[in-house]
């Protein structure tokens, strides 16, 4: 009985031995935490290193985020800057525009002149710049020199293409070896366009020269013919040519249509066209016949001394106050006066033996 346990016992004696199974292996257990423990130390540090690096984080971003206003202001004054740059460029360039636009625009137009006229002022104006002509050029005449309506006829013929004193400083030479229409028809053509040369176009102008001496010598008995269809038959010889030679050789009246003629008298609003045959007709229908010679020679004068081609004198010009073109060359009268030619820039005329009632010195001959 004594040595048999109950099941009672046996439970009973077996829960202290579990008690002290746990107790002794209590302290394993802490042995075994310890170490861990201690090895999870350096991690927890670097782990509070860590969160510490990412609260001093901030910090540190914080250093650009002060800096962020300073380049913001450092835009606004680069921005600031350029725009003030741009405005001022802006603004040159509007002056700029402005000069230009004043350079461009033309002169006013001098008192006395009306922009819209009827024919009747027309009239009225154009006879008033003939009147002022007369006055500026009384001494207007043909600028070729001549002795008989051979010697004009020929002198005309060979200004084609060049100035009258070119043609003036080559006649003497010409006329002392051909100096009748026989002599000329009879020249050997070599020799004719060897004088003639200075001229230019000399082959052309030769054979012009020898077809109407021949025409003179066997169809008008060596007279040169007085009226514009005959002279108008012969070579060379258009109508601006003819009424040279009629108006200064014959008196017969006419109006000389060259370059400077035409020119002027489309500036003056005489006519608008470009056909020396209708400026002609248009410029007859404005003045009477015994105006028309002289009328030629002071247009032309006006044309060759202060009314040019590319720089007009018009501040120098004593038809300014009529002329609906003024302003198209120069209006500042001190330039102006630099643009004269001939005699009213001090200079000599283009006749080698000008008339006497003539107010410069007489051009020098070829060479001279």
């Amino acid at each position: 009985m004594t040595t048999k346990k109950t099941a009672a016992e046996k439970t009973t004696a077996e829960k202290p031995a579990k008690k002290a199974a746990t107790k002794k292996a209590a302290p394993a257990g802490k042995a075994a935490v310890g170490p861990a423990t201690a090895e999870a130390a350096p991690a927890r540090k670097t782990a509070a290193k860590k969160a510490a690096a990412k609260k001093t984080a901030p910090a540190k971003k914080a250093t650009p985020t002060k800096a962020t206003p300073t380049k913001t202001s450092a835009t606004k004054t680069s921005t600031a800057t350029k725009t003030s740059a741009a405005k001022k460029a802006t603004a040159a360039k509007k002056a700029t525009a402005k000069k230009a636009s004043a350079k461009k625009s033309p002169a006013p137009k001098p008192p006395g002149f009306a922009k819209r006229e009827s024919r009747a002022a027309m009239v009225k104006r154009a006879h008033a710049i003939n009147e002022v002509l007369a006055e500026t050029y009384p001494y207007a005449h043909p600028e070729l020199d001549f002795e008989d309506p051979f010697q004009l006829l020929v002198a005309t013929v060979l200004s084609a293409q060049t100035t009258d004193l070119r043609v003036n400083q080559t006649t003497p030479a010409l006329f002392a070896k051909y100096p009748t229409p026989e002599d000329m028809a009879a020249a050997v053509p070599e020799e004719l366009e060897e004088l003639i040369r200075p001229t230019g176009f000399f082959r052309a102008k030769a054979r012009s020269l020898l077809g109407l001496s021949a025409a003179l010598r066997d169809d008008f008995d060596g007279e040169v013919p007085a009226t514009v269809d005959a002279l108008v038959k012969l070579p060379g010889v258009g109508r601006k040519t003819a009424f040279v030679v009629l108006g200064n050789a014959f008196g017969v009246p006419g109006i000389t249509v060259d370059t400077h003629f035409g020119r002027l008298a489309r500036r003056w609003k005489w006519t608008t066209s470009e056909d020396p045959v209708k400026v002609e007709s248009d410029v007859a229908a404005i003045f009477e016949p015994s105006e028309w010679t002289m009328l030629s020679h002071r247009v032309i004068f006006h044309g060759r001394r202060i009314c040019h081609s590319r720089r007009p004198a018009c501040g120098a010009c004593p038809v300014a106050p009529l002329c609906p073109s003024y302003g198209e060359g120069e209006t500042d009268p001190e330039k102006a006066k630099k643009l004269l030619k001939y005699e009213k820039g001090g200079m000599p005329g283009q006749r080698l033996k000008p008339p006497a009632d003539f107010p410069g010195p007489p051009a020098p001959p070829l060479g001279g």
